[in-house]
């Protein structure tokens, strides 16, 4: 039987980008599923004592830059570190992915071209055009998964999947999670590798 990750990420945070790939890629490796569960990370911050970016200390804003550029050096991986569309609005992407996945689509790539969309290139993932290209560029039907994202059983499923996090213990993002262990962070992608290989 497939290992299940469990993956609690937002659209908006540039770690789940920078994991986001090489997530999928593990999971491939090691023949284990991915269970996307896109989250409103507002709803989990208040609960956990976490902190938008706009309220954190400059020290922390700070250091958050030399990091990203450090990982963005060592991955090779192309990210604008202050995207003039950053924060975008969200909703109507997180509904899209949600409406894929109630189809039973993998939304592995779908989930990444969105996030490379405002990452590597700062593109407004919060436009709708914009959002219907991407997932057409995907081979999917972006105009259908655009108005089926706007179905309030969507926002439903949005906000429970951010009281599953709070439910499981997850405070930032991305989380990725086998069982009960969580892995808060992209730079813990080694340790859920290293989880995967003594429970296969």
């Amino acid at each position: 039987m497939s290992q299940l990750i469990t993956y609690h990420f937002t659209l908006n945070s540039p770690w789940s980008y920078l994991g986001d790939r090489r997530l999928s890629e593990m999971a491939v490796r090691h023949g284990a599923t991915v269970v996307h569960k896109p989250t409103n990370f507002s709803l989990v911050f208040p609960e956990t004592g976490g902190l938008p970016l706009p309220k954190r200390a400059p020290a922390r804003k700070a250091y958050r830059l030399q990091e990203l550029e450090r990982w963005r050096t060592y991955l090779g991986t192309p990210l604008i570190k202050n995207p003039d569309n950053f924060p975008s609005n969200e909703r109507n992407g997180i509904g899209m992915v949600i409406a894929a996945i109630n189809d039973g689509l993998d939304v592995s790539d779908l989930v990444n071209a969105i996030m490379t969309a405002l990452w590597a290139e700062d593109r407004n993932i919060g436009d709708e055009a914009t959002l219907i290209n991407i997932a057409n560029a995907q081979g999917l039907d972006g105009q259908g998964l655009l108005a089926a994202g706007r179905d309030d059983a969507i926002e439903a499923q949005w906000l429970q999947n951010s009281k599953d996090a709070l439910t499981a213990g997850v405070f930032g993002a991305p989380t990725y999670a086998i069982g009960k262990q969580l892995f808060w962070g992209q730079d813990r992608l080694e340790f859920l590798d290293r989880a995967l290989d003594t429970s296969e």
